[in-house]
C-alpha cells in the first residue's frame, strides 16, 4: 500500500484545510457538503453522538456559532492508497482557550473527498 503519495497527501490537505476554514467561518453549506451524505455518516462529538448525515446537517444548522476560531496543533494527515485517509489534530479554542482533539477518516467519493467519520473531544 502506498502511504502519502504526494498528490493524494495534496488533495486530503487541502479538503482538510477548507473544512477548517468552513468550521471557524461558521460556512454550515460548506461543513454539510464536506461530510459523506450517507446514514451511515458518524460525528462523535465533544456532547453528542450523531448518526446519520440528516443529524449531522441538523446538528450544524443549531450550532452557535460562538468560539469557533481555534489554533491547530500536531496535526497528522495520513493517506491509503488513492482512496482513503484520516486527520487527526489537537486544536485551542481562541477566545475559552479549551484545549480538544479531532479525528476524521476521509474517503474519495464520486463527488471528492468526504468525511465518513469524526471524533471531537475535550482534554480541558
Amino acid at each position: 500500500m502506498d502511504i502519502n503519495l504526494p498528490e493524494v497527501l495534496a488533495e486530503v490537505t487541502a479538503a482538510f484545510e477548507q473544512y477548517e476554514q468552513a468550521l471557524t467561518e461558521n460556512d454550515i453549506p460548506v461543513l454539510d457538503s464536506l461530510f459523506w451524505q450517507s446514514d451511515r455518516t458518524i460525528r462523535y462529538g465533544a456532547t453528542e453522538n450523531l448518526y446519520g448525515y440528516s443529524a449531522i446537517a441538523a446538528f450544524r444548522s443549531n450550532r452557535s456559532p460562538l468560539d469557533l476560531q481555534r489554533t491547530l496543533m500536531n496535526t497528522v494527515i495520513t493517506t491509503y492508497g488513492r482512496d482513503f485517509a484520516t486527520t487527526n489534530t489537537e486544536f485551542r479554542r481562541t477566545q475559552s482557550g479549551k484545549v480538544g482533539r479531532q479525528s476524521q477518516t476521509w474517503v474519495r467519493t464520486s463527488e471528492g473527498w468526504r468525511v465518513v467519520s469524526a471524533h471531537v473531544s475535550w482534554l480541558t
